[in-house]
């Protein structure tokens, strides 16, 4: 019998960690819909469909259109993503499929030309937090479609 979470309330001392993390970023510079397009992209690649709900949902509550949201698996192609968001994503992708590609210099360099220090370490956080909790919903079996936009952000002030 695998155990199964629903909510995470068996588990609260461990997921205080995981929304000091979130607590963290939602006060770095790098702005609350960069970081929610960086959890997206990280959830479509690790499949995480509970995450996927989330993310687009508070997206497109804060305003974020349906098309950019369409485009995001195709970024790359598409012409509708800033230059800044273009290497956020580029670097969420390196860091998310590491082992298959590292994180090659010429990677780091676009990049690091968009970010701060501070705020390229704030963006390695904020991909480290997604595939952490990407993974938790994934081995938990968090069900997707009762996420209500807003939720995530609460619970991390709630504290």
């Amino acid at each position: 019998m695998k155990l199964r979470l629903n909510g995470f309330g068996n588990a609260q001392e461990a997921m205080k960690v995981m929304f000091g993390f979130s607590n963290y970023l939602s006060k770095s510079s790098l702005g609350q819909g960069l970081l929610d397009l960086v959890a997206l992209r990280g959830s479509q690649i690790n499949g995480c469909a509970y995450c996927l709900d989330m993310h687009w949902k508070d997206l497109r509550h804060a305003g974020e259109s349906e098309e950019r949201l369409y485009m995001l698996d195709a970024w790359r192609e598409a012409s509708c993503y800033s230059e800044r968001e273009r290497a956020a994503l580029e670097w969420a992708e390196a860091l998310t499929m590491i082992r298959e590609n590292r994180v090659e210099d010429d990677i780091y360099e676009r990049v690091r030309r968009h970010f701060s220090e501070r705020e390229l370490v704030d963006l390695t956080m904020a991909v480290v937090a997604i595939n952490g909790w990407n993974r938790i919903n994934i081995a938990f079996r968090n069900p997707p479609g009762s996420y209500k936009p807003g939720a995530h952000a609460a619970a991390i002030a709630a504290g």
